[in-house]
């Protein structure tokens, strides 16, 4: 059996059995330290895999930063500390700056610090972010209940038709297409919401891989059954426009489309509080699976070793 035939989640579900770990699965590893609780997690950008060569330095170092932000907040908490190890090729100097004044931007937004890291060479460059926050009460992708609605933020399927756009490495864009673009190349982790699922969420995910695959994560680590509604799915208007013109279908994008990096999370009904942009997609009842207007979703988002 190789890795392909059973994707990255077989392969952390077999890697977890082997160490006992009770705690591989979620966004980050919850780690108690007197009266605190600490917040740690990883993440990789690796060369030709998640980004181009040709991407803005600077926005690769603010996404390197911003995607674990965005863990750190699916968690319920404020980020702290950034450990960041890099391989790299014989690049020219300026390129490293670049990088890195893109990482110190993203860093004096969320107000947190590097505070060390380390060096090697490589064929390509990979950006390995290791980031330590710090939570109030640690909200895992475990704690949805029957009776909770489902409720997601900002709008979905964005980064997946910004992606696109540049794989097509045109010259000029249409101003709708340079906004999809910004939201797959500069992607901002919705601290505006860390209070908010600190105190109200049962459950929560930063949707990195797709909304079809990660509110699968919720359903199974919390053993219920989970509804969507199409029709409530956010889209935003640039998505619209830009299926419109190459003839493609808004829902596919806002279902498999990855690394929009917005939250997914459940409330219980009575401590239901409006916030900021949230929107209710769907509801919690007891069963297992995950569906949409009645039938079964399948997870069709990002998967590392499934991809092609």
């Amino acid at each position: 059996m190789r890795i392909s035939q059973i994707g990255e989640f077989g392969l952390i579900q077999i890697l977890k059995d082997i160490l006992s770990s009770p705690v591989i699965g979620d966004d980050t590893a919850p780690v108690h330290l007197n009266d605190k609780t600490l917040l740690l997690t990883t993440d990789s950008m690796l060369e030709d895999r998640h980004f181009k060569r040709f991407y803005p330095p600077q926005a690769v170092g603010w996404k390197a930063i911003s995607v674990n932000v965005s863990d750190v907040v699916a968690s319920g908490g404020n980020p702290l500390w950034v450990l960041i190890s890099l391989a790299l090729p014989d690049l020219e100097v300026s390129y490293v700056e670049s990088l890195y004044e893109g990482i110190k931007t993203a860093c004096d937004f969320y107000n947190c610090h590097v505070v060390g890291g380390n060096l090697t060479k490589s064929d390509r460059i990979m950006i390995d972010v290791f980031m330590i926050g710090k939570a109030e009460r640690f909200v895992s992708r475990s704690g949805a209940k029957p009776g909770d609605k489902l409720y997601v933020s900002g709008t979905l399927g964005d980064s997946k038709a910004g992606l696109e756009l540049l794989l097509m490495e045109r010259r000029q864009y249409e101003e709708f297409e340079l906004k999809l673009i910004e939201r797959h190349t500069r992607p901002t982790a919705r601290i505006d919401y860390i209070r908010h699922i600190s105190k109200y969420a049962n459950a929560c995910i930063d949707i990195s891989d797709g909304l079809s695959s990660d509110v699968w994560h919720i359903s199974r680590m919390s053993n219920v059954k989970i509804n969507i509604n199409s029709k409530d799915i956010p889209i935003s208007q640039e998505l619209r426009l830009f299926c419109k013109k190459h003839g493609k279908n808004p829902l596919d994008y806002a279902l498999s489309g990855g690394e929009d990096y917005q939250l997914l999370f459940t409330h219980p009904e009575d401590r239901y509080n409006p916030f900021l942009d949230m929107k209710c997609i769907g509801s919690v009842e007891e069963g297992s699976g995950v569906y949409l207007d009645g039938r079964e979703l399948s997870a069709s988002g990002f998967d590392h070793f499934k991809l092609a």
